[in-house]
């Protein structure tokens, strides 16, 4: 009997502490998360979508803005999961590396834009509780994030080229 008055007690406070941790976020990050996003969409209006899709377009022809810009632009006005649509601008052979460069960037973007992958923001968040309690400042993290994930995003998306290049033409021998 008094395991299931303990289980009933528990049950109800999981959901309190829930509905707590709900409330946090509905007075804490979520107003910034719908502001920020709510401004990114405004300066595509702003800009103009077809300006946009046309710097995509160029971004696309060169390997250097292909793994940089194209990432950092799909994720900071389409966000996660529309991001991917950013692959359509490229031929299939490309596409498995957009995609491996795209998702290097997924987690540290939220350091600087919190919007463009909320998903992740836990992770970051629980990272900078531990540099801030540390005594740092959080902001050097968030850029170093951003920064050195431009520096992988390159890497990783010219590797997977050259390895889909190179599994490519290994089926072509063999069929």
């Amino acid at each position: 009997m008094e395991w299931i008055q303990w289980f009933g007690e528990h049950f109800i406070g999981m959901f309190d502490a829930g509905g707590k941790q709900f409330m946090d976020l509905m007075t804490g990050i979520v107003p910034t998360l719908v502001v920020l996003l709510t401004f990114t969409y405004a300066m595509i209006k702003f800009i103009g979508e077809e300006r946009v899709n046309k710097v995509i377009q160029f971004a696309a022809k060169y390997t250097l803005l292909r793994y940089t810009l194209m990432p950092i632009l799909s994720i900071l006005l389409l966000t996660n999961p529309m991001a991917y649509t950013f692959g359509r601008f490229l031929p299939e052979k490309q596409k498995p590396a957009f995609f491996d460069s795209l998702v290097t960037f997924f987690h540290p973007v939220t350091a600087l834009f919190p919007y463009a992958n909320a998903g992740e923001l836990f992770v970051y968040l629980g990272i900078a509780n531990g540099i801030k309690e540390a005594g740092y400042p959080i902001s050097d993290l968030a850029v170093r994030y951003f920064l050195i994930a431009i520096v992988i995003m390159l890497l990783r998306g010219v590797i997977t080229e050259l390895i889909t290049k190179y599994l490519a033409k290994r089926m072509e021998a063999n069929s």
